[in-house]
Protein backbone atom coordinates (compact mmCIF):
# COMPACT_ATOMS: atom_id res chain seq x y z
CA UNK A 1 0.00 0.00 0.00
CA UNK A 2 1.17 3.48 -0.75
CA UNK A 3 1.23 6.17 1.84
CA UNK A 4 -1.78 8.39 1.08
CA UNK A 5 -0.47 11.27 3.20
CA UNK A 6 2.67 11.46 1.13
CA UNK A 7 0.75 11.86 -2.11
CA UNK A 8 -2.07 14.08 -1.01
CA UNK A 9 -0.01 16.53 1.04
CA UNK A 10 -1.07 18.23 4.28
CA UNK A 11 -4.71 17.96 5.18
CA UNK A 12 -6.44 21.37 5.42
CA UNK A 13 -8.81 22.06 8.30
CA UNK A 14 -12.49 22.22 7.53
CA UNK A 15 -14.12 25.62 7.89
CA UNK A 16 -16.03 24.69 11.05
CA UNK A 17 -12.81 23.55 12.77
CA UNK A 18 -10.63 26.42 11.69
CA UNK A 19 -8.90 28.10 14.69
CA UNK A 20 -10.16 31.48 13.53
CA UNK A 21 -13.75 30.32 13.97
CA UNK A 22 -12.93 29.03 17.45
CA UNK A 23 -11.46 32.39 18.43
CA UNK A 24 -14.43 34.21 16.93
CA UNK A 25 -16.83 32.01 18.89
CA UNK A 26 -14.87 32.60 22.08
CA UNK A 27 -14.86 36.39 21.76
CA UNK A 28 -18.49 36.50 20.64
CA UNK A 29 -19.39 34.49 23.74
CA UNK A 30 -17.44 36.88 25.97
CA UNK A 31 -19.08 39.86 24.28
CA UNK A 32 -22.56 38.41 24.81
CA UNK A 33 -21.87 37.69 28.49
CA UNK A 34 -20.66 41.28 28.90
CA UNK A 35 -23.78 42.57 27.13
CA UNK A 36 -25.98 40.54 29.49
CA UNK A 37 -24.30 41.14 32.85
CA UNK A 38 -22.65 44.56 32.51
CA UNK A 39 -25.99 46.46 32.37
CA UNK A 40 -27.14 44.59 35.49
CA UNK A 41 -23.98 45.58 37.35
CA UNK A 42 -24.37 49.16 36.08
CA UNK A 43 -27.96 49.22 37.39
CA UNK A 44 -26.81 48.18 40.88
CA UNK A 45 -24.08 50.83 40.86
CA UNK A 46 -26.54 53.53 39.79
CA UNK A 47 -28.97 52.48 42.53
CA UNK A 48 -26.39 53.44 45.16
CA UNK A 49 -25.37 56.67 43.42
CA UNK A 50 -26.58 60.05 44.61
CA UNK A 51 -27.42 61.12 41.03
CA UNK A 52 -28.45 57.98 39.11
CA UNK A 53 -30.19 59.96 36.35
CA UNK A 54 -26.81 61.12 35.13
CA UNK A 55 -26.07 57.55 34.06
CA UNK A 56 -22.62 57.64 35.64
CA UNK A 57 -22.03 55.97 39.04
CA UNK A 58 -20.46 58.18 41.66
CA UNK A 59 -20.90 59.82 45.07
CA UNK A 60 -22.37 56.62 46.45
CA UNK A 61 -25.32 56.89 48.82
CA UNK A 62 -28.09 54.66 50.20
CA UNK A 63 -30.69 57.42 50.33
CA UNK A 64 -32.69 55.95 47.45
CA UNK A 65 -33.02 52.66 49.33
CA UNK A 66 -34.11 54.63 52.40
CA UNK A 67 -36.75 56.39 50.29
CA UNK A 68 -37.83 53.02 48.88
CA UNK A 69 -38.41 51.48 52.31
CA UNK A 70 -40.08 54.66 53.56
CA UNK A 71 -42.67 54.45 50.76
CA UNK A 72 -45.53 51.94 50.77
CA UNK A 73 -46.81 52.65 47.26
CA UNK A 74 -44.99 49.65 45.77
CA UNK A 75 -46.03 47.12 48.44
CA UNK A 76 -49.35 46.00 46.94
CA UNK A 77 -48.07 45.75 43.33
CA UNK A 78 -45.11 43.75 44.59
CA UNK A 79 -47.27 41.37 46.63
CA UNK A 80 -49.69 40.98 43.72
CA UNK A 81 -46.85 40.07 41.37
CA UNK A 82 -45.47 37.52 43.83
CA UNK A 83 -48.84 35.86 44.47
CA UNK A 84 -49.85 35.80 40.79
CA UNK A 85 -46.40 34.50 39.86
CA UNK A 86 -46.61 31.68 42.40
CA UNK A 87 -50.07 30.66 41.18
CA UNK A 88 -49.02 30.79 37.52
CA UNK A 89 -45.78 28.93 38.20
CA UNK A 90 -47.50 26.15 40.13
CA UNK A 91 -50.38 25.69 37.65
CA UNK A 92 -48.00 25.89 34.68
CA UNK A 93 -45.71 23.23 36.15
CA UNK A 94 -48.61 20.85 36.88
CA UNK A 95 -50.27 21.39 33.50
CA UNK A 96 -46.99 21.10 31.59
CA UNK A 97 -46.18 17.86 33.41
CA UNK A 98 -49.56 16.28 32.61
CA UNK A 99 -49.41 17.32 28.95
CA UNK A 100 -45.66 16.73 28.59
CA UNK A 101 -45.96 13.11 29.71
CA UNK A 102 -48.53 12.40 26.99
CA UNK A 103 -47.11 14.28 24.00
CA UNK A 104 -44.19 11.84 23.37
CA UNK A 105 -46.65 8.92 23.36
CA UNK A 106 -48.79 10.37 20.58
CA UNK A 107 -48.59 8.91 17.08
CA UNK A 108 -47.85 12.34 15.56
CA UNK A 109 -47.02 14.83 18.34
CA UNK A 110 -45.82 17.57 15.97
CA UNK A 111 -49.20 19.22 15.20
CA UNK A 112 -50.27 19.08 18.85
CA UNK A 113 -47.00 20.63 20.00
CA UNK A 114 -47.34 23.35 17.35
CA UNK A 115 -50.77 24.29 18.67
CA UNK A 116 -49.40 24.66 22.20
CA UNK A 117 -46.34 26.75 21.29
CA UNK A 118 -48.13 28.96 18.74
CA UNK A 119 -48.96 31.63 21.41
CA UNK A 120 -45.22 32.31 21.66
CA UNK A 121 -45.35 33.88 18.20
CA UNK A 122 -48.52 35.92 18.74
CA UNK A 123 -47.73 39.60 19.49
CA UNK A 124 -48.40 40.52 23.10
CA UNK A 125 -50.65 43.38 22.05
CA UNK A 126 -52.89 41.05 20.02
CA UNK A 127 -52.99 38.38 22.72
CA UNK A 128 -53.72 40.97 25.39
CA UNK A 129 -56.66 42.40 23.44
CA UNK A 130 -58.03 38.91 22.74
CA UNK A 131 -57.73 37.89 26.39
CA UNK A 132 -59.38 41.15 27.43
CA UNK A 133 -62.47 40.23 25.39
CA UNK A 134 -62.38 36.56 26.40
CA UNK A 135 -62.04 37.26 30.13
CA UNK A 136 -65.04 39.57 30.22
CA UNK A 137 -67.35 38.11 27.57
CA UNK A 138 -66.73 34.36 28.00
CA UNK A 139 -65.29 33.83 31.48
CA UNK A 140 -67.24 36.68 33.05
CA UNK A 141 -64.24 37.86 35.03
CA UNK A 142 -63.86 41.41 36.26
CA UNK A 143 -60.58 42.90 35.16
CA UNK A 144 -58.09 42.55 37.97
CA UNK A 145 -56.24 39.84 39.84
CA UNK A 146 -57.74 36.74 38.20
CA UNK A 147 -57.87 38.10 34.67
CA UNK A 148 -54.17 38.94 35.00
CA UNK A 149 -53.46 35.43 36.28
CA UNK A 150 -55.29 33.88 33.30
CA UNK A 151 -53.34 36.03 30.84
CA UNK A 152 -50.02 35.21 32.48
CA UNK A 153 -50.86 31.50 32.49
CA UNK A 154 -51.60 31.52 28.76
CA UNK A 155 -48.24 33.22 28.19
CA UNK A 156 -46.19 31.01 30.53
CA UNK A 157 -47.60 27.56 29.70
CA UNK A 158 -45.86 27.09 26.30
CA UNK A 159 -42.47 27.87 27.87
CA UNK A 160 -43.16 25.49 30.77
CA UNK A 161 -44.27 22.76 28.38
CA UNK A 162 -41.12 23.07 26.26
CA UNK A 163 -38.96 22.78 29.39
CA UNK A 164 -40.78 19.63 30.56
CA UNK A 165 -40.59 18.13 27.07
CA UNK A 166 -36.80 18.43 27.15
CA UNK A 167 -36.86 15.87 29.97
CA UNK A 168 -39.79 13.69 28.88
CA UNK A 169 -38.48 13.22 25.33
CA UNK A 170 -35.30 11.70 26.77
CA UNK A 171 -37.17 9.58 29.30
CA UNK A 172 -36.58 5.82 29.10
CA UNK A 173 -40.08 4.36 29.04
CA UNK A 174 -38.75 0.85 29.64
CA UNK A 175 -38.39 1.91 33.28
CA UNK A 176 -42.18 2.32 33.46
CA UNK A 177 -42.72 -1.08 31.90
CA UNK A 178 -40.28 -2.62 34.37
CA UNK A 179 -42.13 -1.04 37.30
CA UNK A 180 -45.47 -2.33 36.05
CA UNK A 181 -44.00 -5.81 35.50
CA UNK A 182 -43.03 -5.77 39.18
CA UNK A 183 -46.66 -5.10 40.12
CA UNK A 184 -46.48 -1.37 40.89
CA UNK A 185 -49.59 0.74 40.35
CA UNK A 186 -49.61 3.69 37.94
CA UNK A 187 -49.39 6.13 40.87
CA UNK A 188 -46.47 4.21 42.41
CA UNK A 189 -44.66 4.14 39.07
CA UNK A 190 -45.09 7.90 38.70
CA UNK A 191 -44.12 8.62 42.32
CA UNK A 192 -41.05 6.37 42.51
CA UNK A 193 -39.78 6.38 38.90
CA UNK A 194 -41.11 9.19 36.75
CA UNK A 195 -41.30 12.08 39.20
CA UNK A 196 -37.67 11.87 40.48
CA UNK A 197 -36.41 11.84 36.89
CA UNK A 198 -38.77 14.59 35.70
CA UNK A 199 -38.34 16.75 38.80
CA UNK A 200 -35.62 19.05 37.37
CA UNK A 201 -37.86 19.83 34.39
CA UNK A 202 -40.97 20.27 36.54
CA UNK A 203 -39.28 22.64 38.99
CA UNK A 204 -37.63 24.54 36.14
CA UNK A 205 -41.01 24.90 34.42
CA UNK A 206 -42.50 26.29 37.64
CA UNK A 207 -39.64 28.74 38.12
CA UNK A 208 -39.83 29.86 34.51
CA UNK A 209 -43.59 30.27 34.76
CA UNK A 210 -43.12 32.42 37.86
CA UNK A 211 -40.52 34.61 36.16
CA UNK A 212 -42.60 35.00 32.99
CA UNK A 213 -45.53 36.13 35.12
CA UNK A 214 -43.49 38.41 37.37
CA UNK A 215 -41.97 40.26 34.39
CA UNK A 216 -45.05 40.47 32.14
CA UNK A 217 -46.22 43.96 31.11
CA UNK A 218 -47.95 43.99 27.72
CA UNK A 219 -50.75 41.52 28.48
CA UNK A 220 -51.13 42.91 32.00
CA UNK A 221 -51.92 46.37 30.66
CA UNK A 222 -55.02 45.00 28.89
CA UNK A 223 -56.15 42.80 31.80
CA UNK A 224 -55.30 44.77 34.94
CA UNK A 225 -58.36 46.98 35.34
CA UNK A 226 -57.55 48.96 38.47
CA UNK A 227 -55.02 46.40 39.73
CA UNK A 228 -51.28 46.86 39.39
CA UNK A 229 -48.38 44.47 39.25
CA UNK A 230 -44.78 45.36 39.94
CA UNK A 231 -43.67 45.75 36.29
CA UNK A 232 -46.72 47.89 35.46
CA UNK A 233 -46.14 50.04 38.56
CA UNK A 234 -42.50 50.54 37.50
CA UNK A 235 -43.58 51.44 33.98
CA UNK A 236 -46.19 53.96 35.19
CA UNK A 237 -43.79 55.58 37.65
CA UNK A 238 -40.97 55.81 35.12
CA UNK A 239 -43.28 57.34 32.51
CA UNK A 240 -45.16 59.78 34.76
CA UNK A 241 -42.83 60.79 37.60
CA UNK A 242 -39.16 61.18 36.85
CA UNK A 243 -38.47 61.72 40.55
CA UNK A 244 -39.46 58.06 41.16
CA UNK A 245 -36.85 56.66 38.77
CA UNK A 246 -34.08 56.44 41.42
CA UNK A 247 -36.47 54.45 43.64
CA UNK A 248 -37.23 52.17 40.69
CA UNK A 249 -33.47 51.60 40.26
CA UNK A 250 -33.21 50.66 43.94
CA UNK A 251 -36.21 48.32 43.82
CA UNK A 252 -35.03 46.64 40.61
CA UNK A 253 -31.56 46.13 42.07
CA UNK A 254 -32.99 44.69 45.27
CA UNK A 255 -35.13 42.20 43.33
CA UNK A 256 -32.10 41.29 41.22
CA UNK A 257 -29.81 40.76 44.21
CA UNK A 258 -32.37 38.49 45.87
CA UNK A 259 -33.55 36.45 42.88
CA UNK A 260 -30.24 35.74 41.11
CA UNK A 261 -28.57 33.94 44.07
CA UNK A 262 -31.78 32.03 44.84
CA UNK A 263 -32.19 30.89 41.23
CA UNK A 264 -28.50 29.99 40.99
CA UNK A 265 -28.74 27.90 44.16
CA UNK A 266 -31.92 26.24 42.93
CA UNK A 267 -30.44 25.28 39.57
CA UNK A 268 -27.27 24.04 41.26
CA UNK A 269 -29.29 21.79 43.55
CA UNK A 270 -31.43 20.50 40.69
CA UNK A 271 -28.85 19.90 38.00
CA UNK A 272 -25.35 19.77 39.52
CA UNK A 273 -25.98 18.03 42.81
CA UNK A 274 -28.74 15.82 41.42
CA UNK A 275 -26.49 14.61 38.61
CA UNK A 276 -23.74 13.81 41.10
CA UNK A 277 -26.06 11.75 43.26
Amino acid sequence: MTDMTATTGPVSLETSYNPNWKRLGKWMGIAMLALIYFPLLWLVLLSISSDPLSGIPGAFSLRHYQALFASSDWHMPFVSSIVIGLIVGLVSAVTATVIGREVPRMASPGPMLLVFVLPLFVPGMSMGAALFIFSQSVLGLDLGFWSIAVGHYVWALPFALLIVLVVTLRFDHTLIEAGRDLGASDWRVFKDIEFPILMPGIVSAGLFGFLMSFNEVMRTIFLRGTSETMPVWNWVQAAAQQSQVPIIFALSSLVLLVTLPLLSAMFWLLFVRLNRT
